[in-house]
């Protein structure tokens, strides 16, 4: 293996190596551990980890129908049936699956090459929910058309650039409260898992009911009653394609993430597509109808340049019909985009070690948060939800990457797969609804981390938590959690400050620290740069700072000095000019 160190080595003092700060290439700020092959082989990893968003993604949005026009009749409202129609559909899914990877592929290649980042971006989960189910709703049926949506989306994006380009971002995101924050991840969790559990986009357990909001289902789609939906209590837990969904898409798919297997995620999706795949099966997704055979067709050319025809460039500007609704809509994916973002992104950096911990803020964040701002403009005009940082990238971060080499190798990745629309489109919704869960459980980590000990912080949380899943809508729960609150919050305040300090709750001490200060102040360093009068403001030259794990490793050594020296007693070591207590 000498020729990889070697090549290593010629890389990291090159021009490249300077510019990604490799170990070993001189730069004032270069990344312990950050080598030119293990930065290839983590992009890799992470494109594994994330490919799983080109077939779940394509299949969530799809379900709105695009800007497919239904005329199904009285007889067929929300065209269920009609076959123009749900030809049409399909061709929309395979529009998303290319508009999904040529999205991801430009926005984790820009990520890399201009913030040096680690980090990869694709359509995120839970708002292309949000965009399909509540937004635009199944086959049309919601509040806003999907053009209007989309421009929803394009003018959230620039206005989200502008946000992160004079520092209010960081702002924004500080001003909602820890405890909100925490319980949204959840409730996306949780409304992600009801997305999981359903017919359109599931393995098809839950159906709608009369006596109670869901009950139990598992039949096979002919057997659904055509009124009220629900299945024949006969049929219940019959359908072979919920079987397979459960233990292939599911079960396999935990145990390879129990074993860490990378790509355990894709490897679940592409087990439960091949089963699903052959024709005259009990499980085909591809049965002998004009639907079908549409999609077989397709399917057949295995590797093939799917040209975008029905979804891109197609924003409606003229929104004076849909004003309350497109407002709703463009604050909400605002909102969502500014917490996702910035918490993925931070905790990304964290694991990365490339947080300053003075300022808490990481390097090249502007650049970071305006190249997800313009991919989400980009984006919408393709026909995609909005683009955001993916967790998933820790994959790739675990492998050893540390600089934007990383998603640079991920965006080529995706550029590939490109290339294999035809696989990526015939993917069932069996094959994603146990990933939906899956997902949806990982987000669930969350909330641990609230305060239940405050009633304050508590209920605000549960009910954010509770009413996205049940309402079916983030931005629902968004409005129900902030509301109760700033209620909760506000009145222990007044009459705090009404009875001099004599009435206040017994425990608020307890209560999450809120504070609209941001560590380092609001503005973007380029801007404190540029007002000192510095003429390359744009090019950091600040002092460096250790990370995290250097501070750890010297706090260690700290600790074992003292404890050679005095044992017994309450010592003391001096850190960074600071006196700690052990």
């Amino acid at each position: 293996m000498g020729w990889v160190h070697r090549t290593n080595a010629k890389v990291a003092h090159s021009s490249v190596g300077r510019w990604f700060q490799l170990e070993g290439s001189g730069h004032p700020k270069e990344r312990k551990g950050s080598y030119f092959f293990t930065e290839l082989r983590a992009g890799v990893a992470a494109f594994f980890a994330m490919a799983y968003i080109i077939a779940v993604n394509s299949s969530i949005v799809a379900d709105t129908g695009g800007t497919c026009v239904c005329d199904g009749g009285v007889d067929d409202p929300i065209c269920n049936v009609n076959e123009d129609y749900l030809l049409c559909a399909a061709e929309v899914k395979r529009d998303l699956v290319t508009a999904t990877a040529a999205i991801a592929a430009l926005s984790s290649f820009c990520m890399g090459l201009f913030a040096n980042l680690p980090v990869s971006l694709a359509p995120g989960m839970g708002l292309n929910a949000y965009f399909a189910y509540t937004v635009v709703g199944y086959h049309g049926t919601g509040t806003v058309p999907y053009s209007v949506a989309l421009t929803a989306i394009f003018v959230e994006g620039w206005v989200f650039f502008a946000l992160a380009l004079f520092g209010l971002r960081q702002w924004l995101a500080r001003a909602i409260p820890r405890s909100i924050k925490l319980a949204t991840s959840v409730g996306i969790g949780l409304f992600l898992t009801l997305i999981g559990f359903t017919y359109s986009e599931g393995i098809g357990l839950l159906t709608g009911a009369k006596s109670t909001p869901l009950e139990l289902a598992g039949c096979t789609s002919d057997m659904l009653d055509q009124v009220t939906g629900i299945c024949p209590s006969g049929a219940k837990m019959r359908n072979p394609t919920l079987w397979i969904g459960i233990f292939c898409g599911g079960v396999f798919t935990a145990l390879l993430m129990m074993y860490r297997v990378k790509g355990a995620i894709i490897a679940g999706i592409l087990l439960v597509s091949i089963i699903s795949w052959p024709r005259g099966t009990s499980v085909t997704y591809f049965p002998y109808t004009a639907v079908g055979d549409s999609e077989f067709n397709f399917f057949k050319q295995v590797v093939d340049f799917h040209r975008i025809t029905k979804t891109l460039g197609v924003q409606q500007w003229d929104i004076s019909e849909y004003g309350g609704q497109f407002g709703l809509a463009f604050i909400t994916f605002l909102y969502v985009d500014i917490l996702d973002c910035t918490g993925t992104l931070y905790s990304m950096a964290r694991f990365a070690h490339v947080v300053d911990p003075v300022t808490e803020d990481f390097e090249g964040s502007t650049i970071a948060y305006m190249v997800d701002a313009i991919s989400i403009s980009i984006g919408s005009l393709l026909g995609s939800p909005p683009v955001t940082a993916f967790i998933e990238s820790g994959a790739g971060i675990s492998e050893g990457g540390r600089t934007g080499i990383t998603s640079m190798t991920t965006g080529l990745c995706f550029f590939v797969s490109i290339f294999f629309a035809p696989i990526f489109a015939s993917i069932p919704p069996w094959a994603t609804g146990c990933v939906l869960v899956l997902v949806g459980s990982m987000m669930m980590q969350a909330v641990t981390e609230i305060n239940w000990r405050y009633i304050g912080d508590a209920v605000p949380a549960f009910v954010t938590i509770c009413a996205m899943p049940f309402t079916y809508s983030i931005a629902d729960g968004l409005i129900g959690g902030i509301c109760l609150y700033i209620t909760l919050n506000t009145t222990v305040w007044v009459i705090e400050k009404a009875s001099g300090g004599r009435l206040v709750p017994p425990n608020k001490a307890e209560k999450d620290h809120w504070t609209w200060r941001v560590p380092g102040g609001i503005l973007p360093p380029w801007l404190v740069r540029l007002s000192t009068g510095k003429k390359d403001f744009w090019r950091d030259n600040s002092p460096v700072i250790a990370s995290a794990s250097d501070m750890l490793d010297e706090e260690e050594v700290a600790k074992s000095n003292a404890n050679d020296a005095t044992e017994g007693n309450s010592k003391a070591v001096a850190l960074r000019g600071h006196e700690k207590p052990l």
